[in-house]
C-alpha cells in the first residue's frame, strides 16, 4: 500500500472516532462509526491474502448490519422523542436496539461471532487496531446511553464473560485467543457500567494497555501459533520473561494490574447486594485463566533445551523501537500497588 493512502486511512481513523466522541447528534455520531469501518476495512485487506479478503467481508457485513439497525433505531429514538440528542434516550424499545446494535459493533456474547474468524484472518497490526482502537467509539456512545434499568448490561456482560473464556479453551491460533479475550474483557466492562461508571472507564483503560503490551509482543515476535511461542527465547529473550507476565495479568492475578478492574468491580457487586452475580463473574473469569496459563506455559516450559549451531536473532542489529513498548509492559505489570492513587483520581 502507498504511503499517502495508509496515511488517508490511518487520519480516517482517527477522524471517525473523533468526530463521535464530538457528538452530541446521533447522525454525526453514525457517521463517525461508519468513517472508522469504511477506513479499516482497506487496512484489513492490504496483504491481498483470501483469508484477509474474506475477514475484511465478514467484518463488512457485521458492522453494516450493525449500522442498519443503529441508524434505524436512532431515527424511531427521534420519531417517538423528537430529539436527535444522544442523551435523550430514555428507556424505551429504541434504547434497547441501540445497545444491542452497539454491542455487536464491538463483538459482545451473543453477538459476537463474527469477532473470532475476523480476528483470525488478519495481520497482528490489523488485529490489535480492531481490539483497540475501534471499540472506542461505541463504547463511548453505550457509556452515553446508560438505560434506568441494567439489566441489559448485566446480560451482555456476563454472557461475555462466559463466552470470552469458554470460547479460547482448545484456540491454538493466537488471534482467535485475542478476540476471545477481548470478548471477555468488554463483558467486565459493560458489567460494572450501570452501577459505577468511573470504574467502567478505568477497566477499559487497563483493558486497552494490557492488550497493547501483548499484541506488541507478538507483533516483535512475528508470533500466530501457539507452538511458535517456544522460540521467543532465541529472537527477543526478555520477551519470555515479559510475556507470560502479561498474559497473567491478562487473567486477572495478583499482585499484577489486570487484578485491579476485576478486584474493584466485585467489590462494586458485592456494595450492590449482588453477591451471586460476583460469583458467577469470578467464577466464569477462570475459564480465561486458564488458556492464559496455557499460553504462558509454552513460552516458559516448553523451550528448546539446545542452542542452535548458527547466530541467534537476538544477538544481531535489532531494527524494532521498543520504548514504548516497555513503557506499556512495565504498567501492564507494576500498576496495582498505585491502586488508591487511581481511585482518587477517578473519583470512585
Amino acid at each position: 500500500m502507498a504511503p499517502p493512502i495508509y496515511s488517508a486511512l490511518i487520519m480516517s481513523l482517527g477522524l471517525g472516532t473523533t468526530m463521535t466522541f464530538a457528538s452530541s447528534h446521533w447522525f454525526l455520531a453514525w457517521m463517525g462509526i461508519e468513517i472508522n469501518t469504511l477506513a479499516i476495512i482497506p487496512l484489513m485487506s492490504q496483504s491481498h491474502l483470501p483469508r484477509a479478503t474474506e475477514a475484511a467481508t465478514k467484518y463488512f457485513f457485521a458492522q453494516a448490519t450493525a449500522s442498519a439497525t443503529l441508524l434505524f433505531a436512532s431515527i424511531s429514538n427521534a420519531f417517538f422523542t423528537g430529539e436527535w440528542d444522544i442523551t435523550q434516550t430514555p428507556n424505551t424499545p429504541t434504547s434497547t436496539l441501540i445497545t444491542l446494535a452497539l454491542a455487536m459493533k464491538i463483538g459482545l456474547a451473543p453477538l459476537h461471532s463474527w469477532m473470532p474468524e475476523v480476528m483470525q484472518g488478519l495481520t497482528l497490526f490489523a488485529g490489535l487496531i480492531l481490539s483497540t482502537w475501534q471499540k472506542l467509539a461505541p463504547l463511548y456512545l453505550i457509556y452515553q446511553i446508560q438505560p434506568n434499568n441494567p439489566n441489559i448490561f448485566i446480560t451482555l456482560g456476563v454472557l461475555s464473560i462466559i463466552v470470552g473464556g469458554w470460547g479460547g479453551f482448545n484456540q491454538v491460533q493466537l488471534r482467535k485467543i485475542l478476540a476471545y479475550s477481548s470478548i471477555a474483557h468488554l463483558g467486565w466492562m459493560i458489567l460494572i457500567l450501570s452501577f459505577s461508571p468511573p470504574l467502567a472507564l478505568l477497566t477499559i483503560v487497563i483493558y486497552l494497555l494490557m492488550t497493547f503490551s501483548l499484541f506488541s509482543s507478538f507483533i516483535l515476535t512475528r508470533a500466530t501459533h501457539i507452538n511458535s511461542l517456544s522460540t521467543t527465547w532465541a529472537k527477543i529473550p526478555i520477551l519470555t520473561i515479559s510475556t507470560p507476565l502479561i498474559l497473567l495479568s491478562l487473567g486477572g492475578l495478583p499482585p499484577l494490574t489486570g487484578f485491579m478492574p476485576k478486584w474493584l468491580i466485585l467489590q462494586e457487586l458485592t456494595k450492590q447486594d449482588l453477591t451471586p452475580l460476583a460469583t458467577i463473574a469470578a467464577l466464569s473469569s477462570l475459564f480465561s485463566l486458564y488458556f492464559y496459563l496455557r499460553l504462558s506455559y509454552a513460552m516458559t516450559l516448553t523451550m528448546s533445551p539446545n542452542n542452535p549451531a548458527g547466530t541467534l536473532p537476538w544477538r544481531l542489529n535489532p531494527r524494532h523501537n521498543t520504548p514504548f513498548v516497555a513503557l506499556t509492559t512495565t504498567s501492564t505489570i507494576c500498576l496495582l500497588p498505585m491502586t488508591p492513587a487511581i481511585m482518587a483520581l477517578m473519583s470512585f
